[in-house]
């Protein structure tokens, strides 16, 4: 009994709410924004997020990336090629951000790149974990893979980026290159 009026009171509030929201907008989204202590002006629309970068972006500034001075700083960095500021900066900026899957690509490429490749194979399974559909960190896999002397495994990201990207992406064609010449970026030492 008690629950059936818990839910009848609930449901009469988000209807009243809902009502009231529908009736006069701007005033309500005003009220919740003063209740919350947030301003309108300072929230950002999920459809300003980007999904995922590409590692042709290094070099430039985003509005999302200058909300987070360590995540620029490592952009530059990666674009820099100074691949152990790259990962001091990222590492600053995962504290506050642990679950952005960018970041994580960001940070296992750096490491890649420094020839660490066991890192490099955690941060991009991390940032799989977080964004199944991460081209970057697919495509960065496979190069990781094709460096181990895995084909096989490269194939499987390779055929994960054909099912994410509905046409043709550049993360498609650079693994399916790197797959049929053998040569991806770096080359690892003997």
């Amino acid at each position: 009994m008690m629950r059936r009026i818990a839910s009848a009171t609930f449901l009469g509030v988000l209807i009243a709410g809902s009502s009231l929201y529908v009736a006069n907008g701007a005033a309500w989204q005003k009220a919740i924004t003063g209740w919350l202590g947030t301003s309108a002006e300072t929230t950002l629309a999920a459809e300003t997020w980007p999904i995922c970068t590409s590692m042709t972006e290094l070099g430039s500034e985003s509005d999302w990336a200058q909300l987070d001075p360590d995540f620029a700083a490592g952009k530059r960095a990666l674009a820099a090629e100074n691949w152990d500021e790259a990962i001091r900066a990222l590492s600053l900026a995962v504290l506050r951000d642990p679950f952005n899957a960018d970041i994580q690509n960001y940070i296992g490429y750096a490491h890649y790149r420094l020839r660490q490749l066991g890192p490099a194979m955690g941060h991009y399974q991390q940032a799989l974990t977080f964004n199944p559909r991460h081209r970057g960190a697919r495509t960065h896999l496979g190069e990781l893979f094709l460096a181990l002397g895995e084909p096989r495994k490269a194939q499987d990201q390779l055929a994960a980026l054909k099912e994410i990207c509905l046409i043709s992406c550049d993360e498609i064609a650079y693994l399916e290159h790197a797959i049929d010449t053998g040569t991806w970026r770096p080359a690892l030492p003997e």
